[in-house]
């Protein structure tokens, strides 16, 4: 064996392990999900279920399909709205060149820094005047005040990458800015707009601090209020917990899995120029 294969072998193992390390809380999470109630104190644990049973998914099914939904319909919100403000943002700072673009470009990226729960009190005040706490427009809104300011700078490094002479002859044809924007810009944009998608989504879905602040106790709660509520009414059925994480984590695992090289391309987007 040489020096190279030696190594090869070294780094693939090393690999395998930490993967192995950093998957192995997803692993216990579907051991438990499938484990019966009388098998859950066993010691030693069971690396696999000996009896394995659907009754925590069944009760998953029973009981929180309501905020699944609610969490579906906030998390879409949240992608439309976070790409109808970043994607036009983000052209005007990659092409129109404002005054004050890289001011502007600044702030977004110092609005990335605040915590999640000044931004939530903030919020709190304003929904209380505004009659919109509790409400599925409210959390839309506030979840998208996570993922716009990454929006805009990732449709910025994508866009400022765009040919100026495909702009030029756009505008040769008598199509104004607007019209650039949506026919030209936007479709070869179509990395960056799943990225942001993407990550206005998972951000939507896993928050808790916004849900809890501005949704708590109303009709409409995301899962992960669901997930809260559950474990504090339920402590004792670790499996259906369990099999909750397990139904919660499935959107977002496809999603990612399907849109990775779209993802790759977008955050890499104007990381090398010509």
């Amino acid at each position: 064996m040489n020096l190279s294969t030696s190594r090869t072998w070294w780094k693939t193992t090393v690999g395998v392990l930490l993967t192995a390390i950093m998957l192995f809380p997803v692993y216990w999470m579907l051991n438990v999900s499938l484990t019966r109630d009388q098998d859950m104190r066993k010691s030693p644990p069971d690396l696999l279920p000996a009896h394995g049973t659907l009754s925590g998914y069944r009760t998953v099914l029973d009981e929180q399909l309501p905020y699944l939904g609610t969490s579906l319909v906030i998390g879409l919100g949240t992608v439309v709205l976070t790409v109808a403000l970043a994607a036009p943002a983000g052209y005007a700072l990659a092409k129109l060149r404002p005054r004050g673009g890289g001011i502007l470009s600044f702030v977004l990226l110092a609005a990335q820094m605040i915590p999640g729960i000044i931004m939530a009190m903030g919020f709190y005040a304003i929904y209380l005047q505004l009659g919109l706490l509790q409400s599925v427009p409210g959390l839309i809104v506030a979840d998208s005040t996570l993922a716009v300011p990454f929006g805009v700078l990732i449709f910025t490094a994508f866009m400022s990458g765009i040919p100026g002479e495909l702009l030029q002859a756009a505008q040769v044809d008598g199509a104004r800015a607007l019209r650039t924007f949506w026919s030209v810009v936007l479709p070869m944009s179509r990395n960056a707009v799943v990225t942001v998608s993407l990550f206005a989504f998972l951000w939507s879905w896993s928050d808790f601090v916004f849900a809890s602040t501005l949704a708590g106790g109303g009709a409409h709660e995301p899962i992960t209020l669901g997930i809260y509520h559950y474990i504090g009414n339920n402590n004792q059925q670790w499996n259906a917990i369990m099999a909750t994480a397990v139904v919660a984590s499935l959107p977002t695992a496809v999603i990612l899995v399907l849109a990775q090289r779209y993802v790759a391309a977008g955050v890499t987007a104007g990381a090398i120029k010509d």
